[in-house]
């Protein structure tokens, strides 16, 4: 009734747990129990260990949150020699989220996970690229798509591409990197946002401004996934703002055919099993043999 393949990766549910929130499974392991997971996604990985950045790095706002973590983390060796092989003992696909600086550093990464245990690759295309003067992958379709096939060249795995919404047209991004090979995309990352401290005049985040997410952003990010949708051949998973399985449900009705979870994650760590079991409730009552019966089926004509 739940269980999706999204291009290869076999999962128990449709439900995900988004990159940057999650930590790296282990985390959360004495809250939920990971084989009840779709799919752990985890931290954001970068060839060398990232300390992150300065400051204050996270803020909730009235309807969601602000961070600006940098891409902490120890680097793709650790995750590799360290923390992979803790996460074997658990029956649930891991995806590596990758970031980089240059189209080669992508390509490096992507031949070191290239292993047993990773079930498939997500591609931050939010870096900004140091040789085009910090423009971020993501808003450039020529650009995202050189990362893509530097990614699949040196991977057999399946690769998802992670889109910003920080676009003007989500819908040529999610075109460009299906082009260059994209096995799935998912969508959206963080809006950019940013607040200021009333009493101190000065930004409440040390790296000024942030990535917003939470539930101030999903009807963009329902909006951004319909369009995508209804535009690529490969399977969309969408994400942003995903607190409940009526929520999860709507991506699903706009086009998505798995989900991802994250701010929520913050709030109740079992939130990820809640919402499949909140899936699979609606579709007995609704009569429903399978959870693909509810994907693009929303009226919008």
């Amino acid at each position: 009734m739940l269980s999706v393949d999204i291009a290869g990766i076999k999962m128990k549910t449709p439900v995900m747990t988004a990159s940057g929130t999650f930590g790296f499974g282990l985390e959360y392991s004495d809250f939920v129990d990971l084989n009840q997971v779709g799919a752990v996604v985890v931290k954001g990985t970068t060839l060398a260990p990232k300390a992150g950045n300065s400051g204050r790095r996270m803020a909730e706002t009235p309807a969601g949150m602000l961070n600006s973590i940098g891409l902490e983390n120890p680097g793709v060796e650790e995750l590799v020699t360290q923390i992979m092989p803790k996460l074997a003992k658990y029956q649930v696909p891991v995806i590596v989220n990758i970031s980089g600086n240059t189209v080669e550093e992508y390509g490096e990464l992507a031949a070191r996970l290239n292993q047993s245990g990773v079930a498939g690759l997500e591609v931050n295309i939010s870096c900004p690229n140091v040789k085009q003067g910090g423009i971020a992958f993501g808003t450039c379709p020529d650009s995202a798509a050189e990362v893509v096939k530097a990614v699949k060249a040196k991977t057999n795995l399946p690769v998802i591409v992670k889109l910003s919404p920080n676009v003007t047209d989500i819908v040529l991004m999610a075109k460009a990197v299906e082009a260059a090979g994209a096995d799935a995309v998912s969508l959206i990352n963080t809006l950019l946002g940013m607040a200021i401290d009333i009493r101190t005049w000065r930004p409440v985040l040390g790296n000024t401004v942030g990535g917003l997410s939470g539930p101030a952003v999903k009807p963009v990010a329902v909006r951004m996934v319909w369009q995508v949708a209804k535009a690529v051949n490969v399977p969309v998973i969408g994400m942003g703002g995903i607190m409940t399985a009526a929520d999860a449900i709507e991506f699903m009705l706009a086009g998505a055919s798995a989900v991802a979870v994250g701010t929520a994650n913050f709030v109740n760590p079992y939130v990820s099993v809640e919402v499949a079991e909140g899936i699979k409730g609606y579709l007995a009552e609704r009569g429903l043999q399978h959870v693909g019966e509810l994907v693009g089926q929303a009226n919008c004509n």
